[in-house]
C-alpha cells in the first residue's frame, strides 16, 4: 500500500500519542519530555487533533495505516498575530527518513495554510545543527531569520533553535 498524508482526527490519538511519544525520545528535537508528555491526559492529545476552537490542525503520513510521521500548525485567535501560523511537532519515525515523507507532510500543512486567507506566514524552529531539517524547509521555501541561543537544555548541554519563515501568497486581506 503506498504512503498517504491525511489530515489527522479525534479517532487518530492513540496513534498520535504513541508516535509524538517516540519522538519526543530525541534529546534535542523538542522542547517537551516524553516524561511530560506521557503524563497528559488523552483530552490532550484529542485537543490538538480536534481543538474546538480550530486553533490546531495535523497531518499524518500512514504506511498501510500505520502513522509513520506527522505535523501540526498551531494558530492564533488574537487579532494582532492571528496572520501567523507555527509549523511544530514535525517528525518521521527513523525507519522512515529518507523517504521524502517529511516534504509531503509539510506540504500538506503548507496547502492547509494557503486554504486560510487570514495566514499570511508561517513560521518554525528547529535544533540547530539538525542539518536534515534545515535542508527540508530551505528546499519549501523557508528562510531563517534568526536563532536562539540556550532555547533548550538537554543532557549534553544547552542547544539553540533557528527561527525560519514563509511568507504565504497574499489573499488580498490587508490586516483583516
Amino acid at each position: 500500500m503506498p504512503l498517504t498524508v491525511a489530515r489527522l482526527t479525534e479517532a487518530d490519538a492513540p496513534a498520535y500519542r504513541a508516535l509524538m511519544l517516540q519522538a519526543y525520545e530525541v534529546p534535542d528535537a523538542f522542547t517537551s519530555t516524553p516524561q511530560e508528555r506521557a503524563a497528559a491526559p488523552t483530552s490532550f492529545w484529542v485537543g490538538r487533533l480536534a481543538n474546538p476552537q480550530g486553533l490546531s490542525v495535523a497531518f499524518g503520513a500512514f504506511d498501510a495505516h500505520v502513522l509513520v510521521g506527522s505535523v501540526m500548525l498551531e494558530f492564533n485567535d488574537r487579532a494582532k498575530t492571528r496572520h501567523k501560523a507555527h509549523v511544530v511537532g514535525m517528525y518521521v519515525r527513523p525507519e522512515h527518513q529518507g523517504k521524502r515523507i517529511g516534504r509531503a507532510l509539510l506540504d500538506a500543512a503548507v496547502a492547509h495554510a494557503r486554504t486560510l486567507a487570514h495566514v499570511q506566514v508561517l513560521n518554525l524552529t528547529f535544533t540547530e545543527g539538525n542539518a536534515a531539517a534545515l535542508a527540508l524547509y530551505e528546499r519549501a521555501g523557508f528562510q531563517a531569520f534568526g536563532t536562539e541561543p540556550m532555547a533548550v537544555r538537554t543532557t549534553d548541554g544547552y542547544k539553540a533553535k533557528v527561527h525560519m519563515w514563509k511568507r504565504l501568497p497574499s489573499h488580498g486581506n490587508k490586516g483583516q
